[in-house]
């Protein structure tokens, strides 16, 4: 009896490490590369202007919809979303359609875009 208690706990320790493995390699994978570096210096490259296509504004809910480029500092690849405004008031200088160059950065787990400008 005293040696099936001994090879039971031993499985299960053995089990607890094989399911634990993945999780920890998923904990050490480089959050740096969305800008979600928890604390720790930044890799990322500093933020700077994407190219972009206004689809919708959302100036109640202080939301933009932007077809954009890569977005290099977030290692991000060409799409649509949405993305929180930092400040409301950028929203009224732009319009659906409009083409645009931004910065977005990570701030508290959304994506905030900080400036907005006309394309030259």
């Amino acid at each position: 009896m005293k040696t099936l208690n001994l090879t039971l706990a031993a499985s299960a320790v053995a089990l607890s490490f094989a399911f634990a493995g993945p999780a920890l390699a998923q904990m050490t994978m480089d959050h740096g590369k969305m800008g979600m570096d928890q604390g720790k210096a930044s890799t990322a490259a500093a933020p700077g202007m994407t190219d972009g296509e206004i689809r919708k504004i959302d100036k109640e809910a202080g939301k933009i919809t932007i077809k954009h480029g890569e977005i290099k500092n977030l290692d991000m690849p060409p799409m649509s979303m949405v993305f929180n405004i930092k400040d409301k008031a950028m929203l009224d200088k732009v319009q659906v359609g409009q083409k645009i160059q931004f910065v977005v950065i990570q701030d508290a787990g959304k994506m905030v875009v900080t400036d907005i400008q006309p394309s030259k």
